[in-house]
């Protein structure tokens, strides 16, 4: 096994790590305003993070997961907004429409996305279909040459600004799960419309929506494989969505470490810095120990993914326990910083209000713990 990174890797590491460097620049008032962060974003495209893990002939980067990874945690560390937005785009809709689109839909669909042009959006999630996704009430009813597309969405990263929409419709409600279709929604089409943003407690730059369909005409050739295929495409889909998800917590935890080490070393109570009270040291040496023991989870996945080998299990351990940690040691991270950690100026409680959606959306905590128990009792 190795443990050190390669060239590329390293390139992609300092890379991300310049860039995030003007993500800090506004990040307190991007979040207080809930200002999302479209120039970013564009140069996160111009730089090739908006379509990482895309074959090169499709206009992306043609990298692997753990190149992807390591992106998102550098950028993570200063916005985790940012990396969310990276992270639904690049794992939940272009590896999607790479691994499972048809050719004519990866020309017309997939390329404007991985160069970073186009921004998308995953809709699974529905007002009764959270955690058990099979429970889908939007519609897709087959028409012959289309379908027609109705229901409502919610919770959608990206939701707003995305120009286009892989969305999880029931077309044959006797089956089940089993008659449940992905389809790809453009925006501006007639009877799709945008709920009002979400008023969300972290991750505020980030945009999230509802998603309103009324008798939505979708052609059929935007059905992703073949009928009733739209149940395992989202749980396949998901599998790698936590990758980033883990990624996104690791990031998290990381940057709030750093801030929190960094003040720790400069802010001095009985005539030392506070690093050298034992109370603090003890925090800190479990925050590295369990970033750290976060990040292997997370780069694992990424490499059996890689590697073509089942990482199902593995990308739902590295989610669960990089955002437990990610809540955790923003919370010392807080506690260390004591009452300048409360206010905005310092970073940490915005990364302390960030931390806590990485236990939740793609598959609650409780859901990771559900995933991990039937891998290893199967």
């Amino acid at each position: 096994m190795h443990f050190e990174l390669n060239e590329e890797h390293q390139l992609i590491r300092q890379t991300a790590k310049e860039f995030a460097k003007s993500l800090r620049e506004g990040a307190i008032e991007r979040d207080e305003k809930a200002i999302f962060p479209f120039s970013h974003v564009k140069e996160m495209g111009e730089l090739g993070f908006m379509g990482m893990m895309v074959e090169e002939r499709y206009a992306g980067a043609g990298m692997d997961t753990l190149a992807y990874v390591i992106a998102i945690e550098e950028i993570s560390k200063v916005d985790a907004s940012a990396g969310v937005i990276m992270s639904a785009h690049n794992s939940l809709v272009l590896y999607g429409l790479q691994a499972f689109g048809t050719d004519a839909q990866k020309e017309k669909y997939l390329k404007p996305l991985a160069s970073g042009e186009k921004l998308g959006a995953f809709a699974l999630s529905e007002p009764e279909a959270g955690s058990d996704a099979t429970s889908q009430h939007t519609t897709a009813q087959d028409q012959g040459d289309h379908y027609l597309v109705n229901g409502t969405k919610n919770w959608i990263t990206n939701g707003g600004n995305a120009d286009i929409y892989l969305v999880i419709a029931q077309t044959h409600p006797e089956q089940g799960h089993r008659g449940i279709n992905a389809l790809i929604v453009g925006k501006g089409m007639d009877g799709f419309t945008i709920g009002p943003k979400e008023n969300k407690l972290g991750i505020r730059s980030s945009d999230t929506h509802s998603l309103l369909f009324s008798d939505v005409k979708v052609p059929r050739e935007n059905r992703i494989g073949e009928d009733g295929f739209g149940f395992k495409f989202a749980m396949k889909t998901l599998d790698g969505g936590r990758i980033g998800i883990a990624a996104q917590a690791l990031g998290i935890a990381a940057g709030a470490y750093e801030l929190a080490l960094a003040y720790s070393k400069e802010r001095k109570t009985f005539g030392k810095a506070i690093c050298e009270h034992q109370a603090i040291q003890f925090k800190l040496a479990d925050m590295e120990m369990e970033i750290e023991a976060a990040r292997l989870l997370t780069y694992k996945a990424a490499w059996l993914k890689d590697q073509g080998k089942p990482y199902a299990k593995e990308a739902a351990m590295a989610k669960l326990y990089a955002s437990e940690v990610a809540m955790k040691t923003t919370v010392e991270a807080v506690q260390i910083h004591g009452g300048y950690g409360y206010v905005k100026e310092y970073h940490v409680e915005r990364m302390m209000r960030d931390a806590k959606i990485t236990q939740i959306y793609e598959g609650t905590s409780e859901i990771q713990r559900l995933v991990i128990a039937r891998d290893i009792l199967k």
